[in-house]
């Protein structure tokens, strides 16, 4: 050993795992940090090792064929099988019935206010703000997180509400839309996958148990407001609302999965590099 010269031990793989956990941690990034040995790093293994926007893309697209397929097969199912069982569309029927038949001015314009949280004029503006802060912090893939949330939920809305056709509850509606494009409800999928998918980086951000159980909280509460605010508004069914509950969730499997698998991708490039 050179004098002056002093070694420090390192044990195989720690160093690698600090480095990951700090960058994690700096970042904001535990959401999206694949496990070790996990499906994303499978993934980015087999479709793009040392390219994360090849992982991210092929990822995104392949979830989104799947989930397109997953609601076509469950609309067809649910309005042609399930519905016609024992009078559960009439059920289905009635409670849009009742909500309209027990309208007031203080609730439609409460409704209003729900329908347009996750409607076409909110949804570009609060995505606009996000990747304006996301990309001025250069924090890239948040950025990309947040709008290819919606893209996913917004295109597989586009392609199902296209192929299954669904007419809206038959009631005095408050709002001119196509009436064959009840299934499934594109809000309650916009507000899950948005602002669900914000409160989720925010909890997996901030180590504050009260912060968290909060972002918990509004994370259900905002579409859940949303849902009610569709079916009161005469606009969807109550199993639209569920059909778009589970489409934004999905919407937000592929968009986490997706971005474990870039970062996956990313950590292989590193280490090459």
């Amino acid at each position: 050993m050179e004098a002056g010269v002093h070694t420090v031990p390192v044990t195989p793989g720690v160093s690698d795992d600090s480095e990951r956990s700090g960058a994690r941690t700096s970042s904001g990034l535990d959401l999206l940090e694949p496990r070790p040995g996990g499906p994303a790093e499978w993934f980015a293994s087999h479709f793009g090792p040392e390219n994360p926007v090849r992982v991210f893309i092929v990822a995104l697209l392949a979830g989104y064929a799947l989930l397109v397929t997953a609601m076509v097969f469950l609309g067809f199912t649910m309005i042609y099988l399930i519905l016609p069982i024992r009078g559960l569309g009439e059920s289905d029927e009635d409670l849009s019935e009742w909500l309209a038949g027990h309208r007031s001015a203080n609730q439609e314009h409460l409704s209003w206010i729900g329908s347009t949280l996750a409607g076409g004029l909110v949804i570009p503006v609060v995505i606009g703000i996000c990747l304006l802060v996301f990309c001025l912090t250069r924090h890239w893939l948040l950025a990309a997180f947040v709008l290819f949330a919606v893209a996913v939920e917004s295109g597989s809305y586009r392609a199902t509400s296209l192929i299954v056709e669904r007419q809206r509850p038959d009631v005095d509606r408050l709002e001119s839309l196509p009436v064959d494009a009840s299934y499934p409800s594109g809000h309650t999928a916009a507000s899950i996958a948005l602002y669900g998918g914000l409160l989720l980086l925010i909890a997996s951000r901030i180590q504050n148990i009260g912060v968290r159980i909060a972002a918990l909280v509004v994370g259900i509460a905002i579409p859940i407001f949303v849902a009610w605010a569709r079916m009161y508004r005469g606009m969807h069914h109550l199993t639209d609302v569920g059909a778009g509950a589970f489409m934004g969730l999905a919407a937000l499997v592929i968009i986490v999965f997706a971005a474990r698998a870039a970062r996956a991708a990313t950590h292989e490039r590193d280490r090459t590099a």
